[in-house]
């Protein structure tokens, strides 16, 4: 696979990850180990930077819409 389709696929990915997030409330919190408590903006621009808490977020959300296709999981 090429460089620029693994930065699609890749952008695809975290469009999906910020589309799941942005449906979820602005008053959640969500807890990231030791790096702390996130509001739902601020998980997103994490997921649109890159770094390492949106690296995290984007493993986390693909591991549960992995598990929710195998029938491990039901929403």
């Amino acid at each position: 696979m090429s460089i620029d389709k693994n930065k699609e696929i890749n952008e695809e990915i975290k469009e999906i990850v910020i589309a799941r997030l942005d449906s979820i409330s602005p008053s959640k919190k969500i807890s990231i180990g030791s790096s702390g408590e996130f509001g739902k903006n601020d998980l997103i621009e994490h997921v649109r930077k890159g770094d390492e808490i949106g690296k995290k977020i984007i493993e986390v959300e693909m591991a549960f819409l992995r598990a929710q296709k195998e029938g491990l999981v039901f929403a």
